[in-house]
């Protein structure tokens, strides 16, 4: 089974841009739109981001490589849009059951995001070392081992 690939893929400016107006708008108390407020439920979860989605300017020049170590909080919260979306469309087929099995086991459905983020991240380094498609089975089987 494979994972289709997205409609578009946003640049990382554009994924910056997205959550700090996300950030910013749910501050000045306006509209958000569909995915801003599936975002925003993530943003509130982890106020540890709210200085790094504060400055628009700042966060477009900031440097989260790996050497640096330092954690990337678009990156983080991208992972939990992307799983979220994964979720609520169950795909690839089973990841839903997957992973209310999981959030079940760990009592907690954001420790259970974490969780699978680990075999979101684990698939597609193993799809770009290989040049091949994301393997969904395997990002499956991944989700599942984390509840045994």
């Amino acid at each position: 089974m494979l994972i289709s690939p997205p409609m578009f893929t946003p640049s990382q400016h554009d994924v910056r841009r997205f959550f700090c107006e996300t950030h910013r708008k749910s501050r000045t108390n306006e509209i958000l739109t569909p995915l801003e407020a599936i975002a925003l439920d993530w943003v509130i979860q982890h106020p540890e981001y709210n200085d790094a989605l504060s400055e628009l300017d700042a966060a477009l020049a900031a440097d989260y490589s790996i050497e640096r170590g330092d954690s990337n909080p678009f990156l983080h919260l991208s992972m939990h849009l992307s799983i979220a979306e994964q979720i609520s469309i169950d795909q690839p087929p089973g990841v839903r059951a997957a992973f209310l099995a999981l959030a079940r086991r760990l009592d907690s459905e954001h420790e259970a995001h974490h969780r699978i983020m680990e075999c979101l991240g684990q698939m597609i380094w193993t799809s770009q070392r290989n040049g091949t498609p994301p393997d969904g089975e395997a990002y499956l089987e991944c989700i599942r081992r984390q509840t045994v």
